[in-house]
């Protein structure tokens, strides 16, 4: 890498060990700090990154003129699609990680990582947090692939960091080049059941609907331990049916005995470096009150956006998602995304996907994304 990326790189790593353990620090000095780093973050892109700058330009936005990270322009993530968004040379990426393809198999977005040292960062200690505030380690099933079956997915890396970083000697993963074992997964739980072992599903959400038809199918139930827990991410996008996730919640209690409270979402993209999760099990390890909305680490800020004009819009109401990730640093650490959200005082929620009708703003930004590097007018 060149010097510059290793100085933007290592300054942002120490903005995430220092803010790892979510101590409690000064909010004004916690956001002069954030506003510094990610405007130098801003500058290196726009100098190294050709697409964003083209982007930036066509938005009327500079290093000279942004003073602020929240007018830093967000990438609209068709860019990832469109675009080679990098500021290293992408000959040289130890990994390349591809959206799913669901909408257009042949346009997947992607984001290229130099080095993956900020991106596992940045995974751990979130990950410890909102997900295992309890345990240092415990026993982790996973249900979807692990990384060397799948090296273009970030969330296989995601679950092969967790079982590395937080799994005991008993942690399995069940998925194969041939699917899913189930008989295999259905003996491990019944191990863990008879010795009263806390045991952690992760895997994508669509996974948990195949392994509760085949539950249902051979008539098995579970009553997993106390502390217990599932982990799902992805939603069903692009998948063979939709499913309730307030059903998909009952269910876990009725076939693993696992309760609401000890369920948790991960929001993550492909585009981003950072997740985003439920606090359902970081609020109930901390006090009675369960908290569903969803969260994330301070290096990774969410605004929610008005669709017409793509400006914050205030808490209650709703709008489109931008994120701004830190741990982005190679790509665009500003994204817009094509979810609804609503910010609340303890987080944001999910409102589902953008509709056209509802998408003026976000469709202007694209158009003047495309054109811009495309040599066109822009409007």
């Amino acid at each position: 890498m060149r010097e510059d990326s290793r100085m933007i790189t290592y300054e942002i790593l120490q903005f995430i060990e220092s803010n790892a353990q979510e101590k409690q620090t000064n909010p004004d000095i916690a956001e002069v700090t954030y506003n510094e780093l990610a405007l130098k973050l801003f500058q290196y892109q726009f100098k190294h990154n050709k697409a964003y700058k083209k982007f930036c330009q066509a938005r009327k936005r500079t290093p000279l003129t942004v003073k602020r990270w929240i007018d830093i322009p967000p990438m609209p993530i068709q860019g990832y699609k469109e675009l080679t968004l990098s500021c290293e040379p992408i000959e040289e990426a130890e990994a390349v990680f591809m959206t799913s393809g669901t909408t257009n198999p042949e346009a997947k977005g992607k984001n290229y990582h130099p080095d993956l040292t900020v991106w596992d960062a940045s995974m751990k200690g979130p990950f410890k947090r909102f997900v295992m505030p309890d345990y240092e380690k415990m026993t982790i099933f996973v249900l979807s692939p692990a990384e060397d079956l799948n090296q273009n997915s970030s969330l296989s890396r995601y679950l092969s960091n967790a079982v590395s970083y937080f799994g005991t000697g008993n942690s399995e993963f069940f998925f194969s080049e041939e699917g899913l074992n189930f008989e295999r997964l259905v003996s491990q739980l019944k191990r863990c059941e008879e010795k009263r072992e806390p045991v952690m599903l992760m895997g994508a959400s669509f996974a948990y609907v195949h392994i509760l038809d085949y539950l249902k199918e051979k008539q098995i139930q579970f009553g997993l331990p106390e502390k217990s827990r599932i982990f799902d991410t992805g939603g069903f996008k692009g998948q063979s049916r939709e499913v309730d996730m307030e059903h998909l919640y009952t269910e876990f209690q009725t076939y693993f005995q696992i309760g609401r409270d000890k369920c948790i979402n991960m929001y993550g993209m492909t585009e981003l470096s950072s997740q985003i999760y439920d606090q359902t099990i970081l609020s109930s390890y901390l006090h009675p009150s369960v908290i569903h909305d969803k969260a994330a680490a301070p290096w990774i800020k969410t605004v929610i956006l008005n669709t017409e004009t793509l400006e914050p819009v205030q808490e209650g109401e709703k709008g489109v998602i931008a994120h701004y990730d830190l741990a982005n640093w190679n790509s665009c650490l500003a994204i817009l995304t094509e979810d609804l959200g609503c910010q609340t005082e303890n987080g944001f929620v999910l409102l589902g996907r953008i509709k056209d009708s509802e998408a003026r703003g976000c469709s202007i930004a694209v158009d003047q994304l495309i054109q811009s590097n495309s040599g066109g007018a822009v409007r």
